[in-house]
């Protein structure tokens, strides 16, 4: 009975190593902005069914990355200590389980967009997931560049989605890419701020590792917040939505706003944390604002 209730327990730890593997928090963030993109992209009436299967294919390209991520960073991961305990530092996998895996959910996904959801979409799919591995995820060692790098694929989902309801991209796919792509850089300078040492001692060159005093690194956050106020505005200044967005979106900036210059007035892992926390509410706020008050097409 022992011999089995051991068995049982490796086999759970396992699938939850699996489950690790693809950064479910991050999953959730790509499902929410690849369902807005296609909702915000469609005309006429929503195929629900068909945005499902755009965001399933979607999850799954995501998910593979981040195993892959997984299997490229285990060495680092090893030196961090909010990193250590993660499935391939742990020894709870080994490496090569991690790329098959990984490997395995990337391109399950990239075929799956290419016959349920549209050949656009399965091609941004893939040009995300390259992207992220072969251009953002090596440059972390060599410059402070990597957030702007890492950016490009960060900000794809809605497109994707967007790509999949429509069949093509148009200004109202680069103004979803524009607005996750700009809210990026207040959500990970708060992250890298709160764990610059850990980093630091991995050799990954976030801005908070070379700058110590926090100066640059907090007016990038008052800046691209502050750029946020504008690039959300657009999508109403152009007929995507209602005056409701405008407003409400224009409020919840500015408590974003608001919240980072008193992060920036004490520069404290605390105060950097509850940004961090902030920025994780704005997105879904205003994504979900968006949605409701589309201007039908």
């Amino acid at each position: 009975m022992g011999t089995a209730h051991t068995a049982e327990l490796t086999l759970a730890s396992r699938a939850n190593a699996y489950v690790a593997l693809t950064k479910p928090d991050v999953s959730f963030l790509v499902v929410i902005t690849t369902a807005a993109g296609y909702y915000m992209g469609a005309r006429g009436p929503v195929s629900w069914l068909h945005l499902l299967h755009a965001v399933f294919g979607t999850l799954l390209i995501a998910s593979g990355t981040a195993a892959l991520n997984h299997y490229m960073e285990r060495e680092s991961d090893r030196q961090m200590r909010r990193t250590a305990s993660r499935p391939l530092p742990s020894g709870v996998l080994q490496p090569w389980e991690a790329l098959l895996f990984g490997v395995a959910l990337s391109a399950a996904g990239v075929l799956y967009l290419f016959f349920a959801a549209s050949p656009l979409a399965a091609g941004l799919g893939a040009a995300s997931c390259l992207s992220y591995l072969l251009a953002y995820t090596p440059l972390k060692k060599r410059t402070v560049w990597a957030t702007f790098v890492g950016a490009f694929p960060g900000a794809m989902p809605p497109m994707i989605g967007w790509a999949a309801a429509t069949g093509s991209l148009d200004l109202g796919a680069w103004l979803l890419f524009a607005i996750l792509f700009v809210w990026q850089f207040p959500h990970f300078h708060a992250i890298a701020w709160m764990y610059r040492e850990d980093y630091a001692r991995a050799g990954i060159r976030m801005l908070p590792t070379v700058d110590r005093e926090g100066v640059r690194t907090f007016r990038q956050i008052f800046v691209t917040a502050a750029l946020l106020i504008v690039v959300s505005a657009l999508p109403s200044l152009l007929g995507m939505t209602g005056s409701l967005y405008f407003f409400a979106t224009l409020a919840v900036n500015v408590a974003l706003l608001q919240v980072c210059l008193w992060a920036a007035r004490a520069k404290t892992n605390v105060r950097a944390k509850w940004l961090m926390h902030a920025t994780v509410v704005h997105i879904p706020l205003l994504l979900a604002l968006m949605v409701f008050d589309k201007v039908p097409r």
